[in-house]
C-alpha cells in the first residue's frame, strides 16, 4: 500500500525517540509521586519486602534511574527492559495498592508496550546507544 505522506518518512527514526521520551516522562512523574508521598507509603505492608520508609525511596530512585537513562538515551534497551518490568509491577500492584501506583492500569499497559517497543526498535535518534 502506498504511503499517505511519503515526504515525511525521513522522520521515522524520531518515532522511537518520541516513545522513549514519553516513557521517561511517565517514569519521572511516578518517581516524583513516590518521593512526594514517601511518609504515607512507609506504612504500607508490601509482599516479600514488608514495610519501611526505604521502600518508596528505593522505588523512586529506581524509577528515576530508568527515566534518566531513557531520556538521555544511555543503555536504552536495558532501561526499557527494566521499564517494562516496572510497568508490569504497576499493573500487578494497582489492584492491591491503588495509592502507591499513581497511573491507571491502562496507562501501565501502554507504558509496558512502549518499553517493549523501545527494546525491539532501539533508542532512535539523539541517543548515545550505538548498534553493534
Amino acid at each position: 500500500m502506498l504511503s499517505l505522506f511519503p515526504q515525511i518518512l525521513f522522520l521515522s527514526p524520531l518515532a522511537a525517540t518520541i516513545l522513549r521520551v514519553a516513557a521517561a516522562l511517565v517514569f519521572f512523574s511516578v518517581a516524583y509521586a513516590h518521593y512526594r508521598k514517601r511518609q504515607e507509603f512507609a506504612f504500607l505492608d508490601f509482599p516479600f519486602v514488608g514495610r519501611g520508609a526505604w521502600i518508596p525511596i528505593f522505588a523512586a530512585g529506581a524509577e528515576l534511574a530508568i527515566a534518566l537513562a531513557l531520556s538521555a538515551g544511555i543503555y536504552t534497551q536495558l532501561a526499557a527492559l527494566f521499564g517494562a518490568i516496572g510497568a508490569l509491577k504497576f499493573l500487578v500492584l494497582k489492584k492491591r495498592y491503588p495509592a502507591f501506583v499513581p497511573i491507571s492500569k491502562t496507562a501501565s499497559a501502554l507504558l509496558f508496550v512502549i518499553c517493549i517497543s523501545v527494546v525491539f526498535t532501539g533508542a532512535g535518534a539523539f541517543a548515545f546507544d550505538l548498534p553493534l
